[in-house]
């Protein structure tokens, strides 16, 4: 029997930056976020430095002589990595390694070391990939010094640079052929879509490590893998749920969101993330419990009104009750804070009151309207009955009446392509 060793953590350094117009208190969150965060990609956090400045260093981040200090302190204990909370530039990467010698790895590339880790469909593995690769491009001088470190001398650069534009032209390749590969993905996920006309759809968003995929899992009686950790699911899960007769319900957990959070990343996973985006409900989740539970909420209003969900419908569900010992915070939570709900998905506390904030806000969501359109055209009719319910149809001196059900944002759809035809018109008869 042979005894395989276990792979023992990377000893870590992590590094941020106080900047005189950020409170001492956030900046301290940011690099315990940043721990967290190492944990999850199986590093060990040794150290933890924080250095206070007007200005990024545009050379060094932290300046050259703070950099020399830390590479002692990094000699004397054997750090093997250095993570540092912003994004640093190539320059900055490469000067910073040449002081250290040790891996220097900024916040975006460990959220994308963690991403690669943790996704495990062929649509996350392509996302990922595709942010990695472009998050890689513009780095690449730090990928290729090893060819002068190991070998020295003459003769080494001419090879390190060919290697390097040869290296440069397959990843731009390969990024094109990433984003051809996503964008039928993409069309797949838009031709489901219009199969699901008669749901309404509901997405869960929210913080990483906010309870999402726990309460998914306590709504649709599902398995969805949940965990203590940041970003500890990646992929797009959709299930059905049955609260009452009336409404057909779809629910999607999506990838939590972060502050910080790469470009490369959110573009990649547009395709993901067009769930929200596509949602008649959204359930804003908050982890209450968290000391900066209201900066968390506000980066993920934010970044909903980015995706352009600012007009849905939103209910903010204030998880993890059990875990806040100041009653006076949920008090305070219950008075500011309209249609929303507070709940533990982990104990089932308050889960009924969810349930019936979601049927409210279904009956909300769906229009009913009587349109009229011109009996030839077919194309027309097949188009709204592709984005809507078609309850009834009569014909009446060459017209078809259509008494037809949609969620609010197909009856903008129906509107704009009745609105290039003056043949045709829409009544309102009922909404709920």
């Amino acid at each position: 029997m042979i005894d395989i060793p276990k792979k023992t953590k990377e000893r870590t350094m992590l590094v941020a930056i106080n900047l005189r117009d950020v409170s001492k208190h956030m900046v301290e969150e940011h690099l315990s976020e940043l721990e967290e965060l190492a944990d999850t990609a199986g590093a060990e956090s040794i150290f933890k430095i924080v250095q206070a400045r007007n200005r990024f260093d545009s050379a060094y981040y932290i300046g050259k002589g703070k950099a020399e200090e830390l590479a002692q302190l990094v000699e004397l204990n054997d750090i093997e990595l250095i993570i540092f909370d912003d994004d640093l530039t190539a320059v900055q990467v490469r000067n910073l390694e040449n002081i250290f010698n040790r891996k220097i790895i900024d916040r975006s590339g460990l959220i994308l070391d963690i991403f690669a880790l943790r996704a495990k469909t062929k649509e996350a593995k392509t996302q990922v990939e595709l942010a990695q690769l472009q998050y890689l491009l513009p780095r690449l001088t730090r990928a290729w010094t090893h060819l002068s470190k190991q070998y020295g001398g003459i003769g080494t650069k001419g090879p390190g640079e060919t290697q390097i534009e040869t290296d440069r032209r397959f990843i731009r390749n390969r990024i094109s052929h990433l984003k051809v590969k996503l964008k039928k993905i993409e069309s797949q996920r838009n031709t489901q879509s219009s199969n699901r006309k008669n749901y309404v759809r509901v997405s869960l968003a929210g913080y990483t490590n906010a309870g999402k995929s726990t309460l998914f899992n306590l709504l649709t009686n599902s398995d969805v893998f949940a965990e203590n950790k940041l970003f500890a699911t990646l992929d797009s899960t959709t299930h059905a749920i049955d609260l009452n007769r009336k409404q057909k319900m779809l629910i999607s957990d999506t990838v939590g969101f972060i502050r910080k959070l790469p470009p490369h990343l959110v573009a990649s996973f547009k395709s993901t993330l067009n769930e929200v985006r596509e949602a008649d409900i959204i359930l804003h989740v908050i982890d209450m419990a968290h000391h900066f539970y209201e900066d968390h909420l506000k980066i993920v209003d934010d970044t909903l009104k980015e995706f352009g969900s600012k007009d849905k419908i939103e209910i903010k569900v204030f998880n993890k009750v059990d875990a806040v010992k100041d009653k006076s915070k949920i008090d305070f939570i219950r008075n500011n804070y309209n249609n929303s709900v507070i709940i533990s998905a982990q104990k089932g506390i308050n889960i009924s009151k969810l349930k019936e904030l979601l049927i409210d806000a279904a009956e909300r969501s769906f229009v009913e309207d009587e349109i009229s359109i011109a009996i030839e055209e077919t194309k027309l009719a097949s188009q709204i009955h592709s984005l809507a319910e078609v309850i009834s149809t009569r014909y009446d001196n060459g017209s078809v009446m259509l008494n037809i059900r949609s969620s609010k944002e197909n009856n903008d759809r129906i509107k704009k392509l009745l609105g290039k035809n003056d043949k045709n018109k829409i009544e309102y008869k009922k909404e709920e």
